[in-house]
């Protein structure tokens, strides 16, 4: 049984990575889902597929090899929209290298597109 399914899908690309895998095969969820498309958009992954196995699916996740770092955040903490500044300093190594994930009221989407729409939310996890 599962508890974190985020927590376990970053593990794993993040492992694939390092051992130098070309995919890897993660837990399928909806949040999972949005951070994927966002961690692809950025360019730290590749393609992925979902891959029906009748139990709730699977993403295969074809990996780049250009990750340095990814993790969750726990405890999910709430942030504002103005607020990013700390946690950027937290997580990211430096300014403007790196993601921050946020689940918002608008979805799931990067702190930079957070501010700009002026909207805060809860911390899911960091990438660089």
């Amino acid at each position: 049984m599962r508890h974190d399914i985020l927590a376990d899908v970053l593990s794993a690309i993040k492992n694939g990575n390092f051992i130098g895998a070309h995919s890897a095969t993660t837990p399928s969820s909806k949040m999972v889902r949005d951070v994927l498309r966002i961690l692809q958009t950025a360019g730290y992954i590749g393609d992925f597929e979902l891959i029906d196995d009748r139990k709730g699916g699977m993403f295969k996740v074809s990996l780049l090899g250009t990750l340095n770092n990814c993790g969750v955040i726990r405890p999910r903490f709430s942030v504002s929209a103005k607020g990013f500044g700390k946690w950027e300093r937290r997580y990211l190594p430096a300014s403007g290298f790196g993601l921050l994930i946020v689940s918002t009221p608008k979805g799931v989407m990067t702190h930079t597109d957070a501010i700009k729409n002026n909207t805060g939310g809860k911390l899911l996890a960091y990438v660089y």
